[in-house]
């Protein structure tokens, strides 16, 4: 049996949060390795400029990361074990939020043309 699609059952903006903090996770400007085993650590948030922002080579439309800055979506994607806060401040992304399926990186995240 393939794995079930959104097994957690996140919401949109959960999800789009998610990939966010996934892709943060794979850029050392914004991230680097947390205490535990798997979990990696967001150093700093991207910030929008204009109705966007870059995330290494990609371009994300800020509508699409307003769940950054919803305490909501935190406590939810922690509830859930895909996040923790950690002691020093920031949130760590644990090994479980670093694999969940998204399905949204390729919608979210734009190449810029050549």
């Amino acid at each position: 049996m393939p794995p079930r699609k959104n097994p957690l059952q996140l919401n949109p903006l959960q999800l789009k949060t998610l990939t966010l903090l996934q892709e943060l996770a794979r850029l050392p400007e914004y991230s680097g390795p947390a205490a535990a085993t798997g979990e990696i650590a967001i150093k700093t948030l991207p910030h929008p400029h204009g109705d966007h922002f870059h995330l290494g080579d990609a371009i994300v439309a800020a509508r699409d990361a307003t769940g950054l800055a919803n305490r909501a979506v935190w406590v939810a994607l922690a509830r859930k074990g895909l996040v923790r806060p950690l002691a020093e401040g920031g949130v760590a992304l644990t090994a479980e939020g670093v694999g969940y399926p998204t399905g949204m990186r390729t919608a979210m995240l734009k190449q810029p043309a050549d």
